[in-house]
């Protein structure tokens, strides 16, 4: 297989470059709680855990059922203003709080080495995810946990109602980027999403098979299929192709 250098590389996010071990909803709406200002209906706890099981669970039916996103800016507004509780918070750090309680989050193995790499060779990086936290938030995120990353652009599925593999959100970031389809490479873990996502936009695709599990998916098109970050490096610099 012959595979071109490419101008710039996108990424997934989940289990591409950080996870999100130990997840607790609890302890993220724990944390909000200190930043009630009004609770006229003198909510709980439990009432706030009820309140919102029921509103994601209906946005994940949603998600399962026309494959579309709803953002949990939106599935917040309207569980807290259903309790009628308000925050000192804007709706971003109202993300944040939540999320870093609910896990801190963590690199995958060798993801913070393969970015230095790219950035030290001048490959442009950016980032698609499908994910119900907002473009802004996973930013966020990246920037404390990969502070070295020059991510161009951070799109987050929910914040276009479409998820991948619809190759509309790789069009939208090839016109961010500036460059045609053949310069742009796309790594993910989900074989669907980012493999054959990427494929149908025109984008060569990376599969990132963290599981080092057997894949017997058959194509008609050519992907790069690496197991540790470390292996892209070593393709990167003609080692392995």
């Amino acid at each position: 297989m012959n595979i071109t250098r490419p101008e710039m590389i996108i990424f997934d996010y989940g289990h591409t470059l950080l996870c999100e071990p130990d997840w607790n909803s609890d302890r993220g709406n724990a944390d909000l709680m200190k930043y009630i200002i009004k609770n006229p209906n003198n909510c709980t706890f439990n009432d706030i855990r009820t309140e919102t099981q029921k509103v994601f669970g209906e946005i994940e039916n949603v998600r399962k059922t026309f494959g579309y996103d709803i953002s949990a800016r939106v599935g917040n507004r309207l569980t807290f203003e259903h309790l009628g509780i308000e925050f000192s918070l804007t709706p971003l750090e109202q993300e944040i709080i939540f999320w870093t309680s609910a896990s801190s989050g963590a690199i995958m193995p060798y993801a913070d080495e393969m970015l230095d790499y790219l950035n030290k060779t001048g490959i442009r990086t950016a980032v698609i995810s499908n994910n119900l936290w907002s473009g802004e938030a996973i930013k966020d995120r990246f920037d404390r946990l990969l502070p070295n990353n020059k991510f161009e652009f951070v799109m987050s599925s929910s914040d276009y109602m479409l998820r991948k593999p619809d190759k509309r959100l790789f069009e939208i970031a090839l016109s961010k980027a500036g460059l045609s389809s053949d310069k742009v490479w796309y790594c993910g873990d989900n074989f669907e999403n980012d493999v054959i996502g990427a494929n149908n936009a025109g984008i060569f695709p990376v599969f990132y098979d963290y599981t080092a599990e057997k894949n017997d998916a058959s194509t008609e098109f050519d992907f790069l299929h690496i197991h540790h970050w470390r292996e892209l490096i070593e393709v990167m610099e003609g080692k392995d192709a």
